[in-house]
């Protein structure tokens, strides 16, 4: 029994602990949407200083889009120097010879760290007197203690070109983020299954 409880004790630990990401918010232009066909194609773009994990974004974005509609990670045609130059011209011109209908742009949006209280155990005081002093003797209370979490939100947004106008954004919230590709691939497939979810991506 004591062996179980130890058991489902370290579970709730690791669980408790391993990064996890949710959509905290998502706002949709009445009756827009992306439909599948030569008609739309979409560039996606990953505003991150570090060229890797922009790529490896990028990528994965990209790859879920194209199973609706055509889709190109901006690293292809994009340089890292112009994407950190913010240069509108540039970017408008990328987007009207590449004849792109949508862009999609992703950023951090904010790291909030968040602390919480987890209660420790004591032995059971039903059951009599040897059942509570055999889980005593052998478990003992375990003190209470805090926890840090880190919240990373990630903000996802699609305009269309002509016009230039906001048709889907979404907040994503990961907690305790530790490896960039298993991360990335999570927000994603967040990102995608609520892309669908709203009836924006066909």
């Amino acid at each position: 029994m004591k062996n179980l409880m130890l058991l489902l004790f370290v579970v709730s630990v690791v669980v408790s602990c391993s990064p996890s990401t949710e959509i905290v918010k998502t706002w949709k232009e009445p009756g827009a949407t992306v439909t599948p066909g030569p008609g739309n194609k979409v560039l996606v773009v990953a505003m991150v200083k570090d060229e890797t994990s922009r790529r490896l974004i990028e990528d994965q974005l990209a790859q879920r889009i194209s199973a609706a509609t055509p889709a190109v990670a901006s690293y292809t045609l994009l340089t890292a120097d112009l994407l950190k130059a913010a240069n509108d011209e540039i970017l408008n011109k990328m987007l009207t010879e590449g004849k792109f209908t949508h862009i999609m742009l992703m950023r951090l949006a904010d790291i909030e760290k968040e602390t919480s209280y987890v209660p420790g155990s004591s032995p059971t005081y039903y059951g009599g007197y040897g059942r509570y002093y055999g889980y005593g003797a052998g478990a003992y209370s375990s003190p209470g203690y805090y926890t840090t979490d880190k919240n990373y939100f990630i903000e996802s947004t699609i305009y269309s070109v002509m016009p230039d106008k906001l048709l889907w954004t979404s907040t994503t919230k990961t907690v305790n983020p530790s490896k960039i590709d298993k991360t990335v691939t999570a927000i994603a497939d967040v990102v995608a299954a609520q892309m669908k979810k709203d009836g924006f991506l066909k």
